[in-house]
């Protein structure tokens, strides 16, 4: 069965999708089968690898809501070594759209069973709110969230609302609900103001930060325009070394071989 994380943070700009976009890359290319969830009415995890949100007719709103099946609209790319179940702008009005069906909080755990086995790894990219939507996400979360949190003194603020909520859901909804680990983004190793950011959140975090960071890079701003992960638009660069060095990570944590071809 699959591993399933999603990444969340309700503060947007903090690297969230690129995080999401880009392990899902790296996991691929260790030879992984791997979904991403593009939940974010915003569709950005969709247009950066190359899908344009406007021309999606059945995406994630359709699959919450129980008119298509999820399987049927996956989009693989087997370039980008990651699938893609898109999102479009009709998202938005799920959040709406879901309060009056059953189980409103679990409709995406329950349709992901579907292709859990599938996959080895599926990442659900959340959107920058704490909406019903990013509630979705949470309760799915079989295996933890992923937080990623940038380098900068503001994104520290809305960390201890983002706790509070996935206590409320393990509270609630899902008491096996667990922080996996918090990703480092955006750092600038010349400020600082990034260093004493990274201890602050190790402090908060304590032994739930990655060990992999990921710097702040033009690279890395560019490749979503290109429709391509870091590891096939700039696959020597300082970015994407740190997200081969985060799936790395992540692959040893859970006891996955990474295979020979890739060391």
């Amino acid at each position: 069965m699959a591993r399933i994380y999603s990444l969340v943070n309700q503060k947007g700009g903090v690297g969230k999708t690129t995080s999401a976009i880009n392990l899902g890359a790296y996991l691929g290319y260790f030879g992984q089968r791997v979904l991403l969830i593009d939940l974010d009415p915003q569709a950005n995890a969709t247009s950066s690898l190359g899908v344009d949100k406007n021309t999606v007719r059945q995406g994630t709103y359709e699959v919450l809501i129980g008119q298509a099946p999820l399987a049927a609209h996956v989009l693989h790319n087997p370039r980008l070594k990651i699938s893609l179940l898109p999102a479009s702008p009709a998202l938005a009005g799920a959040e709406i759209e879901l309060i009056d069906l059953p189980h409103r909080e679990e409709r995406l755990r329950n349709v992901l069973e579907s292709v859990a086995d599938r996959y080895h790894y599926i990442l659900i990219d959340c959107p920058p709110s704490l909406g019903l939507l990013t509630v979705n996400g949470l309760v799915a979360a079989r295996d933890g969230v992923i937080i990623p949190v940038q380098c900068e003194y503001l994104a520290l603020e809305g960390l201890g609302q983002l706790t509070q909520t996935i206590h409320r859901v393990r509270t609630s909804l899902f008491p096996e609900l667990r922080i996996r680990g918090v990703i480092l983004t955006m750092y600038d190793g010349r400020t600082r103001l990034a260093t004493d950011v990274v201890s602050e959140v190790r402090r908060y975090f304590p032994d739930q930060v990655f060990k992999a960071i990921i710097p702040r890079s033009i690279r890395l701003a560019e490749a979503p325009s290109y429709g391509k992960p870091i590891s096939v638009y700039a696959p020597d660069s300082v970015a994407a070394r740190a997200y081969e060095a985060l799936a790395r990570e992540i692959l040893a944590e859970d006891g996955v071989h990474i295979p020979q071809f890739a060391d």
